[in-house]
């Protein structure tokens, strides 16, 4: 499954692309840092955390825990994921970006939609149900902070990072989400079969990397690829209603498509 291409397979205006780019994460910064880590955020994002909780367990699927303490024991793995966790997010994403549109220009467009309606959704998630990660839990739910016990490249405790990242910004989880995205974007332009399997080999292992590095919950994750099934559907809406108004007769100023920041 793949959205329509465009049915101008044309590059478009990398200037234009880094501009948007640029202006999509001012915007996504501000308001996933909106609350902070401060103490009014830290009690609404604990009792989030608990109705999330509370949800597994009646489910039957709280057992993050659980599994985190099945790798524990091997500080090499837990090691390779909190780096795994602490590159891939910005890294695979803005490469699977950027290979789209210089090497496949025609699903570059429809992939970029669906990658910033995700995220738009995303960040309403963070504005409204600011969530506690487990790794932040209080020690009698039995997560391990691995980033801080293990280590990696870095910890949320250091440097700028307490001042630059919202801590509660977890539901849903964009870094699956991103990872389901760049796996399904590089399915969708693979032509040999290894590299498809590479390309749902990745949000898979991003999906175990999340839950053992006590960084989301299992609820956190269905959110994420629930936003990437909305941010698909709503590309598809817009490329729709696009086509139907190039198809449908009427004045037009020249080259008012060009103007069109989301153009599909």
């Amino acid at each position: 499954m793949s959205p329509r291409p465009s049915a101008v397979p044309s590059r478009p205006s990398w200037r234009k692309e880094v501009a948007l780019i640029a202006a999509f994460y001012v915007v996504y910064t501000a308001i996933r840092d909106l609350r902070g880590t401060r103490p009014v955020s830290a009690s609404l994002a604990f009792a989030n955390a608990r109705k999330v909780i509370s949800l597994e367990r009646t489910l039957g699927v709280f057992r993050e825990a659980q599994i985190q303490h099945w790798v524990l024991h091997d500080r090499l793995v837990v090691e390779a994921l909190d780096v795994w966790y602490a590159t891939t997010h910005f890294v695979v994403t803005a490469a699977v970006l950027i290979g789209l549109f210089f090497r496949h220009p025609s699903a570059y467009r429809p992939w970029r939609n669906i990658l910033a309606f995700s995220t738009a959704v995303a960040l309403v998630g963070f504005a409204v149900f600011p969530l506690m990660p487990p790794r932040l839990l209080p020690s009698a739910y039995g997560f391990t902070d691995t980033l801080k016990t293990v280590g990696g490249l870095w910890d949320f405790d250091s440097g700028p990072m307490p001042h630059i990242s919202d801590q509660f910004a977890a539901m849903p989880s964009l870094h699956f989400a991103w990872a389901l995205w760049s796996g399904l974007a590089l399915f969708a332009v693979a032509r040999r079969r290894w590299a498809k399997i590479a390309a749902l080999a990745y949000p898979a292992v991003t999906l175990v990397c999340v839950i053992v590095t006590a960084n989301h919950y299992f609820t956190d994750t269905v959110a994420g690829a629930g936003i990437v099934a909305a941010g698909y559907a709503a590309s598809a809406a817009w490329s729709s209603r696009r086509s139907l108004r190039l198809l449908t007769p009427g004045p037009q100023a020249p080259g008012a498509d060009l103007l069109d920041p989301l153009d599909p």
